[in-house]
């Protein structure tokens, strides 16, 4: 498996409009664009640094992933992206290595990325999302 770079890290936000305040009025970054994502119950908000970006979360729906991690541990880092070159073989290695993985195929993800999560009790504790994207 071949990690090209971190490619976001996301932070789960109970409020989209203040988070943003937080991330581009206090550090300067700029919004880059927001994407709901309707699978995963969602609405997403991508803040380029440099070569990664900030990816903030916030759930469109208290059952969603988001909603449930919110209410559980509050607001915060939810996960870090790596970018990878080949998603499906990267699955394919964890899996042999017998790796935890949420997911075993690729899905579709925000900003036409492709992901796929690791389970965090294989990766001591940290949710770890994959993540390819054609250039």
């Amino acid at each position: 498996m071949k990690v090209l770079k971190i490619d976001h890290i996301g932070i789960a936000v109970e409020r989209m409009d203040e988070a943003l305040a937080v991330f581009e009025g206090l550090l300067g970054l700029k919004l880059h664009g927001t994407e709901t994502v309707e699978e995963q119950k969602v609405r997403t908000a991508f803040l380029p640094s440099g070569d990664s970006e900030i990816e903030l979360l916030e759930s469109t729906d208290p059952d969603g992933p988001i909603g449930k991690y919110i209410a559980a541990k509050g607001q915060g880092v939810q996960h870090v992206a790596f970018r990878v070159e080949n998603l499906e073989e990267a699955l394919a290695e964890l899996k042999a290595k017998g790796v935890r993985l949420i997911d075993e195929k690729p899905r579709s993800g925000a900003g036409g990325a492709r992901i796929a999560f690791l389970h965090p009790k294989a990766t001591n504790g940290v949710l770890v999302e994959l993540c390819e994207r054609k250039a």
